[in-house]
C-alpha cells in the first residue's frame, strides 16, 4: 500500500471511495466532511437524523453517491468525543477504515485528515499517523495459504486530500517517515507470523542480510566457532539441543558517521522454543514460532533508521536459535560460562531467552554501545501481571528509560515500568554458580526475576528491558494491532533512535 498527499477538493476525488469523519454529537458537519455533504444534497445530515450515524468511536457507515460524487462510495468514520481525540485515534481510526474497505473492486481510497480540522491537530502529525494505521491495519498474512480468495484484497491506495497547498510540503515529509515505520513493522511482523521450517536461524540471518544490502548497512554473522571462541557459552547452552546452527546475527548503521554506537538493539532470537529438557505443554506450543519477535522487531528497526537517514549509529544484535531437547540439549542443573566470565546455574532450559540475551548483551558492551535496549518474548509471568494492554520496562538507568517510555508513548503503545530494586538480586543467587537463570523457590516475582539476570551482563551501560511477552501475539484486529503478530515495539525503538539524533 501507498501513500500519499494530494492537494484538492475531496469532492471532485477520482477513487473506489472517498473517507470524512464526525465527531460524536455533531449534527451539522463542517469542513471536508460538510463539503462532501453538500456535494451529496444533505445526505449526510439525513442519515444524522434517522439516527443511523452517531460520530461514535469505531462507528463507520457507507453512504452510495449514485454519481453526485466521481467516487462511488463515502465512508463516514466516527471519531467519538472531540475532547478526548488525539493522535492514537487517528492512527486507529485509519486502520478501522481500510479493513472496512478491503473488499473487490476498492483499490484507491482518498481521505481527509482525521483530526487536523476542528480536532485541533497538527496537520503533518496527522498525516503520519494516517500512513502508519492504514499500512498497518491493511496488513495480513496469507503467504501459506494456497487460495487466501478475499483475504488477499487489499487497498493499494491511500491518498489524504488537503486543501490547505501551504501545509503539503511538510504532510508529504509526515507521511512518507509514517510508512517506513509502519512498513518496518509489518516485516517483523512477516517474520514472526511464519513458521519455523520456514524461518530456522539460517534462515532469518538471510533475510537480515537482505535488508542490510537493500540500505548498504554493515552485516555480520557470527557462527557456532566464533561464539566458541569469544567464550559465549551461555548462547551455545541453549543451542546444543537442536541441529539447526546457531547465528548471532548484527547490523549497524552509521549515521552520523565516526566511531562508536549511539544505541545497540539487542532482541531474542528463539526461532522455536520447546523449553528444551525442561520441554512445555503440547497446548499452544505451536505459537512458540514467535519466540524470535525481539530479533525482528531490532533488525526491522534499525533498518528503518537508516532508511529514514537518522543522524545516529545504531547496532543491531540478534542472537538466534532454536530450543529443543536432545541428547545433546543441556540439562537442569548445568553450569555454564558467558561471555563476561559470569556463571550461570541452568535451573530450567526453558528460561532460555535470558541465556541468548546475557551473551548479546556482553557483545554490545564489546563493540561500545553507548545505550542499549534489548526486546525479547521473555516471560510468561508479564502477561499475567499486565495482560495484553501493554509491556513491562526495566532499567538500570532512570533518565534513558524515561526516553524509551516517550517513544513507546509515540508509537501509541503503553508501557509499565517494573521496580529493579537490590532485594531482587537475591532471587537469582545460586549455591553452585554466581547466579541461577530463574528465581529461587516460588517467590514470583518473575518478570523482574528476567531483567535482574540480564542486569550485570549490561553493566555500567545506561540500559532498558522490553518484556513484549504478554502484546507479541493478538487474538484479534483492534485499531492498528492486527490479529496474530502485533509488531509493537518496532515503532518505538524507531522513534528512540530518532529522538537521539535530534539531541
Amino acid at each position: 500500500m501507498k501513500v500519499r498527499i494530494e492537494q484538492g477538493d475531496i469532492t471532485k476525488v477520482a477513487a473506489d471511495a472517498v473517507v470524512v469523519n464526525l465527531f460524536e454529537g455533531v449534527t451539522a458537519p463542517g469542513g471536508g466532511t460538510g463539503a462532501v455533504d453538500a456535494a451529496l444534497g444533505g445526505a449526510i445530515r439525513q442519515v444524522i437524523a434517522a439516527g443511523d450515524l452517531r460520530g461514535k468511536a469505531g462507528e463507520l457507515v457507507t453512504i452510495h453517491t449514485l454519481g453526485r460524487m466521481p467516487a462511488p462510495r463515502v465512508l463516514v468514520a466516527g471519531l467519538g468525543p472531540q475532547a478526548e481525540f488525539d493522535i492514537d485515534a487517528v492512527r486507529n481510526v485509519a486502520a478501522n477504515v481500510v479493513r472496512a474497505l478491503r473488499k473487490p473492486g476498492i483499490r484507491r481510497v482518498a481521505t481527509i485528515a482525521h483530526g487536523a480540522g476542528i480536532g485541533g491537530l497538527d496537520p503533518a502529525a496527522c498525516a503520519q499517523a494516517i500512513a502508519e494505521g492504514s499500512i498497518l491495519g491493511g496488513y495480513r498474512f496469507v503467504k501459506h495459504k494456497s487460495n487466501p480468495g478475499d483475504e488477499a484484497t487489499g487497498i493499494e491506495e491511500v491518498v489524504i486530500v488537503e486543501f490547505d497547498g501551504g501545509k503539503v510540503g511538510a504532510m508529504e515529509r509526515a507521511a512518507e517517515r509514517g510508512s517506513i515505520l509502519a512498513e518496518a513493522t509489518n516485516l517483523a511482523r512477516d517474520m514472526a507470523n511464519e513458521p519455523s521450517n520456514h524461518l530456522t536461524p539460517t534462515m532469518l540471518a538471510e533475510r537480515a542480510a537482505a535488508l542490510a544490502r537493500d540500505v548498504g548497512m554493515e552485516f555480520e554473522v557470527l557462527e557456532r566457532a566464533d561464539m566458541e571462541r569469544k567464550g559465549m557459552g551461555s548462547l551455545l547452552s541453549v543451542a546444543k539441543g537442536s541441529v539447526e546452527p546457531p547465528k548471532l546475527i548484527r547490523m549497524g548503521y552509521r549515521g552520523r558517521g565516526g566511531d562508536g554506537w549511539d544505541l545497540a538493539l539487542v532482541g531474542k532470537g528463539i526461532t522455536f522454543d520447546t523449553g528444551g529438557i525442561s520441554i512445555k505443554p503440547a497446548a499452544n506450543m505451536e505459537a512458540m514460532k514467535a519466540d524470535m519477535t525481539g530479533a525482528a522487531s531490532v533488525i526491522t528497526a534499525a533498518w528503518a533508521l537508516a532508511r529514514l537517514g537518522a543522524k545516529v549509529n545504531v547496532l543491531a544484535i540478534a542472537p538466534c536459535t532454536e530450543n529443543m531437547p536432545s541428547g545433546s540439549a543441556t540439562k537442569p542443573g548445568d553450569v555454564v560460562t558467558a561471555m563476561n566470565g559470569r556463571t550461570i546455574e541452568v535451573i530450567n532450559t526453558d528460561a532460555e531467552g535470558r541465556l541468548v540475551l546475557a551473551d548479546a548483551i556482553c557483545w554490545a558492551n564489546e563493540l561500545g554501545a553507548k545505550r542499549i535496549v534489548d526486546v525479547a518474548t521473555l516471560t510468561g509471568a508479564v502477561t499475567t501481571a499486565l495482560g495484553d494492554v501493554c509491556y513491562a520496562l526495566m532499567t538500570n538507568d532512570d533518565a534513558f528509560c524515561r526516553k524509551v517510555e516517550e517513544a513507546a508513548a509515540a508509537a501509541g503503545e503503553k508501557t509499565w515500568r517494573l521496580p529493579m530494586w537490590k532485594e531482587y538480586d537475591e532471587y537469582i543467587k545460586s549455591d553452585v554458580a554466581d547466579c541461577r537463570n530463574v528465581g529461587a523457590g516460588n517467590r514470583g516475582a518473575g518478570t523482574i526475576v528476567g531483567a535482574k539476570f540480564l542486569e550485570p551482563f549490561a553493566g555500567k551501560t545506561p540500559w532498558v528491558h522490553m518484556d513484549i511477552a504478554g502484546v507479541d501475539n493478538m487474538s484479534a484486529d483492534k485499531g492498528w494491532v492486527t490479529k496474530g503478530a502485533s509488531g509493537y515495539s518496532v515503532r518505538a525503538m524507531i522513534n528512540l533512535g530518532l529522538a537521539l539524533a535530534a539531541e
